[in-house]
């Protein structure tokens, strides 16, 4: 796709505000209810069930996407206790696609991707939580320290081993994801393989053992484009539950000759792209979805940030 002029910053989801699309959040993930045999206390619950693609039920309302939650009068058994907002108890359950929920119609069945950035701060921080907690429970059924099948406890937030009685808590990855500049009035953008036909991003990797997040950054920019970075500034983080990853979002300055090596292994192609290419959609490339930090870093860039 091509993007008009128009499209940058003022139309983007992403540029609206200081928060990534996916990191907002309305509810109290209410911790400590987890340690109670019923973690809903006698309430009625409202369920999300997701089904084994990571898609839920969606109602098409005039202002936009809903979920549709299944009114239950406790927490089923297999669910995940979510959390509460405005003293109503939410979770989640791994489940089939059906036409209708809790006797409502379903217009449709979407993922996370498509409706991100269209849910208002409460839903999103839901869904993305539902997903993140049922896909660590879909990797992680055996104890990693015996094999012996896992328990649940806690609401769903821990697995213990029964053997050992060792308890496993849910894990998160983190990766850093970074926009490299050069100080004035261009940036990197790179595209894998097996992205859609000519999307571009900023960069990004998983960060290793024993490694801080600013020397992950330093490490993968030398790697991917063979670039060596300084003034190496945080700016958001945002979950990605595709499966358990955390993004931690960064913005560096190229150092140095500015010819980018490429690691064929990661990088399909990169180059340097001006903020007024980006601004003019930069000719058949793609930008990342509104619903990444990618994008979100991005806005802010072209925007005139992290110069």
């Amino acid at each position: 796709m091509t993007v008009p002029p128009s499209a940058w910053p003022e139309d983007s989801p992403a540029s609206t505000g200081a928060v990534p699309v996916l990191s907002r959040a309305g509810h109290d993930r209410a911790h400590l209810a987890r340690k109670l045999d019923d973690p809903a206390g006698g309430r009625p619950v409202r369920v999300l069930t997701v089904d084994s693609e990571g898609a839920v039920p969606v109602h098409e309302h005039a202002d936009g996407p809903r979920l549709i939650w299944d009114e239950r009068p406790g927490l089923p058994v297999g669910a995940v206790f979510l959390g509460e907002a405005d003293g109503v108890v939410f979770a989640s359950v791994r489940g089939e696609r059906a036409l209708t929920v809790n006797g409502r119609a379903v217009d449709r069945w979407a993922g996370l991707r498509e409706l991100g950035a269209d849910l208002g701060d409460l839903e999103a921080g839901l869904l993305v939580e539902a997903i993140g907690i049922l896909e660590w429970h879909e990797r992680n059924r055996f104890s990693p320290l015996t094999g012996a099948a896992t328990t649940i406890e806690r609401g769903g937030w821990v697995q213990r081993d029964p053997t050992t009685g060792t308890e496993h808590f849910p894990r998160t990855d983190p990766a850093v994801i970074r926009l490299v500049h050069d100080g004035a009035d261009r940036v990197v953008l790179g595209r894998q393989a097996v992205w859609p036909p000519g999307r571009f991003s900023i960069l990004a990797g998983f960060v290793e053992p024993g490694e801080s997040a600013e020397a992950a950054v330093a490490r993968e920019v030398a790697e991917e484009v063979g670039l060596t970075v300084t003034d190496i500034r945080y700016v958001a983080s945002q979950p990605w539950p595709f499966p358990q990853s955390l993004m931690l979002g960064f913005v560096a300055r190229a150092e140095g000759e500015d010819i980018l090596r490429l690691d064929p292994d990661e990088i399909e192609e990169a180059r340097w792209f001006t903020r007024d290419e980006l601004r003019a959609g930069g000719g058949p490339m793609a930008l990342p979805p509104g619903i990444s930090i990618a994008r979100h870093i991005l806005d802010r860039w072209v925007a005139g940030e992290f110069s």
